[in-house]
């Protein structure tokens, strides 16, 4: 199923919907992971079986996006949105754009890992110019739109790109220590004084300081991503736009910014 293994068919279902999908009850009718997933989608209200099918499609067009990103079957699309819209009784969630995941160029985007490789063994100054570059091909090569003023100040960089609807300003920094609650809230400070749709990405190669981020709080319109987030999604494939909203989804359910892509994206 997919590239489910037991394990992470397990911890997909945990993390997910607090649910231990090993429970002996799914397997009424068969242990295989198909045979309990049915199973559960029998057994549960609408409301949950819509939650999951929208959770296991992202999962689907994450898996079809890494991998060779033809959809094997014949018009899933049209045919999951038919089964979201039964269950729901109204119009479906919108699904991940499994249509343009073939657009991505992963040639370029194995281009990009590469360059991120190489701007650590730079100076300082040099790699605060060279991580401007990076972060504006890689918004673009994910067409997000990015907008200058990608501009260094300092090592920072400043910009904005569009995801789905929202207006995101970008603040990255490539320092040699953990990024601390200062800088959070200086930055959150930005996205205040903004519209009030406006969000935010702090991008900080270094990380994030625990006691940063418990002195930050929760609940704040900024999401965050750290240098090995990066690496591990260029490395393994997964298209800018899921990473990015699949951390939006998570901040809206824990109230935390910064959820580690290893984490949303479990092997």
């Amino acid at each position: 199923m997919l590239d489910f293994s037991d394990a992470s068919f397990a911890d997909f279902f945990a993390s997910e919907f607090n649910i231990n999908i090993d429970d002996p009850k799914f397997s009424t009718n068969g242990g295989s992971k198909g045979k309990r997933l049915r199973y559960f989608l029998q057994t549960c209200d609408d409301a949950t079986a819509v939650r999951t099918l929208t959770a296991l499609w992202e999962h689907r067009c994450e898996y079809l996006a890494r991998s060779s990103g033809k959809d094997p079957v014949v018009d899933a699309q049209s045919r999951y949105r038919g089964l979201i819209n039964r269950l729901s009784g109204g119009a479906p969630p919108k699904p991940a754009p499994l249509a343009s995941a073939p657009t991505v160029d992963y040639h370029n985007i194995s281009t990009i890992k590469t360059e991120l490789l190489r701007i650590s063994s730079l100076s300082p100054q040099a790699r605060g110019f060279a991580f401007e570059g990076f972060l504006k091909s890689l918004f673009d090569a994910f067409g997000l739109a990015a907008q200058d003023p990608f501009r260094l100040r300092g090592e920072q960089i400043d910009g904005s790109f569009q995801l789905g609807s929202d207006t995101y300003l970008l603040e990255a920094k490539w320092h040699g220590k953990p990024t601390g609650v200062a800088d959070l809230h200086t930055f959150h400070g930005k996205i205040e004084q903004k519209a009030a749709w406006t969000r935010g990405l702090f991008v900080s190669n270094s990380g994030f300081s625990e006691d940063g981020l418990i002195a930050f709080g929760r609940g704040k319109r900024v999401i965050c991503m750290d240098g090995l987030d990066l690496y591990e999604m260029l490395d393994r494939k997964i298209p800018l736009n899921q990473v990015l909203e699949r951390k939006v989804r998570r901040a809206a359910e824990t109230g935390m910014p910064f959820l580690r892509v290893r984490d949303l994206f479990p092997n």
